[in-house]
């Protein structure tokens, strides 16, 4: 569940390199551009520091919800992740459910995912492995790498899934050149583990620095191991 939390940092970052300017926002959404709405409703919640705006969390919610209903499906991650972690709104996590499922019908990878983590934990909806599968592969297809990450373990643990070493590492090579530090770990276990892979204790080491470096405690705990080697 950690991870469905911190999401919410990715959701933002994915937008940000959109945006430009805070009146460039304003003048889009006014205009009824979806993505405009998001943009502005970003600034508000999160990033109004760069761009000199005061966070309001009533602002962004109503921002969020026009970025939404105009079909945006970014909007509708960021309204959604807003019902799921009480921020600004009340919590209300199976409202969460359906707008992640909008978002992700709308082809956002980050939706897809956070259905993938609600299936998994089972706290939401009914707890389904093959579902949690379906969503993961959805999100990682989309070239989410967090959504590979978890597709990975799938595979590497059989949830829902044929049991496939040699599938799980594939996946987390996507996860890791995705920037995924824990695909990056798990895929240095499999190289020390000779698990999916030959073992090669070098790989091992590059990729548990490389999680180590986007500060994954476990990859620098075996970084300094193999060091040692």
């Amino acid at each position: 569940m950690k991870r469905i939390l911190l999401i919410t940092v990715l959701l933002f970052a994915s937008a940000y390199a959109d945006i430009t300017t805070f009146e460039g926002a304003k003048k889009a959404c006014d205009g009824g551009n979806a993505e405009g709405c998001h943009n502005i409703g970003l600034m508000y919640d999160v990033v109004g520091e760069v761009v000199g705006v005061e966070q309001d969390l009533s602002k962004a919610f109503k921002l969020y919800t026009k970025s939404c209903d105009g079909g945006f499906a970014l909007g509708c991650s960021c309204l959604g992740m807003m019902y799921y972690t009480d921020r600004g709104v009340k919590q209300d996590k199976f409202k969460a459910f359906k707008l992640f499922t909008k978002a992700c019908d709308g082809g956002d990878a980050g939706g897809c995912y956070l259905l993938g983590r609600i299936y998994a934990d089972g706290k939401v909806m009914e707890q389904s492995d093959f579902k949690a599968v379906k969503f993961f592969t959805k999100a990682c297809d989309i070239g989410y790498a967090s959504g590979c990450y978890e597709l990975g373990t799938m595979y590497a643990d059989g949830k829902g899934v044929r049991q496939d070493y040699s599938k799980a590492s594939k996946l987390f090579t996507k996860a890791c050149d995705g920037g995924d530090a824990e695909g990056c770990y798990f895929l240095g276990k499999m190289y020390a583990d000779g698990k999916g892979v030959k073992q090669d204790y070098s790989k091992a080491k590059a990729l548990f620095g490389k999680a180590c470096d986007e500060e994954n405690a476990d990859g620098c705990k075996n970084y300094a191991i193999l060091n040692k080697k």
